[in-house]
């Protein structure tokens, strides 16, 4: 089970523990945290992330063609969760990429503001 964050912050339950997630929100939970992490940056997990974060770097033709590619490339190990499209969307201070997921024939939406 995965515990719910706000902000980086562990939410308590109130009753000394922390508030765990589960079914669609454990997934998705799950998702953001790969979407999010940067690959490489955990020795002992160097698969685990994605490089969503480098693709402002690329020259604007190759963004959505990447954002594809890397957001796959992140959650190949969530054999529960499909992706079923990727959207790259230009922002006035960065970018952000909308994943939506079928999870159990549930649409699920992941968005990463970079």
């Amino acid at each position: 089970m995965e515990r719910k964050l706000i902000d980086g912050d562990y939410v308590p339950d109130g009753a000394g523990g922390l508030e765990l997630l589960d079914g669609a929100q454990e997934v998705l939970a799950r998702v953001l945290f790969r979407l999010t992490a940067r690959r490489g940056a955990l020795p002992f997990l160097p698969n685990l992330g994605s490089r969503l974060y480098q693709i402002l770097r690329e020259k604007p033709s190759a963004r959505q063609a990447l954002a594809v590619q890397y957001a796959a490339q992140a959650l190949e190990e969530e054999s529960e969760v499909k992706v079923t499209s990727v959207e790259w969307q230009e922002t006035g201070a960065g970018a952000r990429v909308l994943v939506r997921l079928d999870w159990q024939g549930e649409e699920l939406t992941a968005q990463v503001e970079l």
